[in-house]
């Protein structure tokens, strides 16, 4: 897969997708992950034949892995036409699939992680921000003994063995920018605070109330990193002189410690701002504690990045029902590592390459936004028909592929889920007045801080 493509070329659309994949693998990004593979044992599975069927495979249509394989195998051999053929079976594949370390599917991504900036440089910044939201969900894996031994029960007894995802995702284009995997218990918080060396410049960490913690935003305002984080009746926060919880709009706040904790007053109380985002219609409001100033943060931009929040709701729908991804088929640990890393960078693609197609937005028009199924159609006919007469008209089948703008006049549920529990909002977090002891610390930090 030779390629010229330069950071400029990716603002040009792709004429068919193996131009399209070319853009985001360029050499630049195969030599690296050749060298993160060390040295290469005699194989029919090399690095680049390996990866691509790995990510094709996620979005070919088939009821079984082999069917999938095979249209993946077919198309990869059409990119690579003057390589060496890779292995014909699946079992195969498979094998040489567990051979392949993670560093280098990591590497890959950080490459296209790299290049995803610069190809959607133009609507990257939101008022002078990287909007990305973190968010969790868990996938089901096969009841192997195997992975129940090594990934255990998250859930109640008997339950199948599953994966914890964290991933940071673009609010303002639905693309994910970095995730970190896990056991199903695994901590969200802990999995954010692995993502932070991760963050582009100007990133601003929005989260929903599952976030909450003294220790979390410590770490962020250590590190410097922005945050919108919404808070609940478990945060504890003080104010200079008494106010009514009812009476509060917004103001500067102080986030200690919980009184259970052994070094409590020891910990610095942290200065940080409190929005209350009135709901009118819910009649529920939303609590956001953010590190950002009020001149460079307003209100109506904060309430607008957190009502964004949901394009991270909006990734895991399309990973889990529009690329099946609700349970994983890999029966090893090894296998389960390499499908859900591949899985995701290729939906990372997959997204990217949808949001690279959109027309630029216009004065006073909302900016498009692609449908990931749509844009999946677009890649499952290119696979499918493998030859260049389907390629003509790749771009232009891109550039429409936009989601519905309809007036909502409906609620989006159609039914109750039996199983599922009872929504119920966050409370108010506690506003209680600074005591004097607190203030001799707070005016004692100043002094440290000068």
């Amino acid at each position: 897969m030779k390629s010229t493509a330069t950071p400029r070329r990716l603002q040009r659309p792709a004429r068919s997708l193996v131009a399209a994949l070319r853009q985001w693998l360029t050499p630049e990004v195969w030599k690296q992950a050749h060298q993160a593979r060390g040295r290469e044992r005699s194989s029919r599975w090399s690095v680049q034949p390996l990866v691509l069927v790995l990510l094709l495979a996620s979005w070919c249509c088939g009821d079984s892995a082999a069917e999938r394989f095979e249209t993946a195998k077919a198309f990869c051999t059409v990119c690579l036409a003057k390589r060496r053929r890779p292995g014909k079976t699946v079992q195969g594949f498979q094998k040489a699939l567990a051979k392949l370390p993670m560093p280098v599917l990591r590497t890959v991504a950080t490459a296209v992680r790299q290049r995803l900036a610069l190809a959607l440089a133009d609507r990257w910044l939101v008022d002078g921000f990287v909007p990305l939201g973190c968010d969790g969900t868990r996938l089901t894996c096969p009841r192997a003994a195997v992975l129940e031994k090594r990934l255990g029960q998250a859930g109640k007894a008997g339950s199948a063995p599953t994966v914890w995802l964290t991933a940071l995702v673009h609010l303002r284009l639905g693309v994910p920018w970095a995730w970190q995997w896990g056991k199903g218990t695994a901590s969200e918080r802990d999995h954010l605070r692995r993502l932070l060396p991760t963050l582009p410049a100007h990133a601003l960490v929005v989260t929903d109330a599952g976030y909450v913690g003294y220790d979390l935003a410590k770490t962020l305002v250590e590190r410097q990193v922005q945050f919108l984080m919404r808070v609940s009746s478990q945060a504890t926060l003080f104010t200079a002189s008494a106010v009514a919880v009812e009476r509060f709009h917004e103001g500067e706040v102080y986030y200690g410690p919980g009184a259970k904790s052994k070094q409590s007053s020891q910990q610095p109380l942290l200065p940080l701002r409190l929005i209350r985002v009135r709901d009118k219609k819910r009649k529920h409001d939303v609590w956001l504690l953010t590190n950002v100033e009020r001149r460079r943060l307003s209100v109506a931009t904060a309430s607008q990045m957190y009502r964004w929040r949901w394009e991270s709701e909006g990734l895991f729908r399309t990973y889990k029902r529009t690329l099946a991804k609700t349970k994983l088929v890999s029966r090893t640990v090894r296998l389960v590592h390499r499908e859900a890393e591949g899985s995701l960078l290729a939906t990372q693609l997959l997204l990217a390459q949808g949001a690279l197609a959109m027309p630029r937005p216009k004065t006073l028009q909302p900016a498009a936004v692609s449908s990931p199924r749509q844009v999946l159609c677009v890649f499952r006919q290119e696979l499918q028909a493998a030859a260049p007469k389907r390629r003509v008209g790749f771009a232009q089948r891109l550039h429409v592929a936009q989601r519905e703008r309809r007036p909502r006049t409906s609620a989006k549920a159609k039914r109750v889920w039996l199983q599922r529990k009872e929504h119920r909002p966050p409370k108010p977090p506690r506003i209680l007045k600074l005591s004097e002891q607190q203030k001799v610390r707070i005016a004692r930090q100043k002094q440290q801080a000068a």
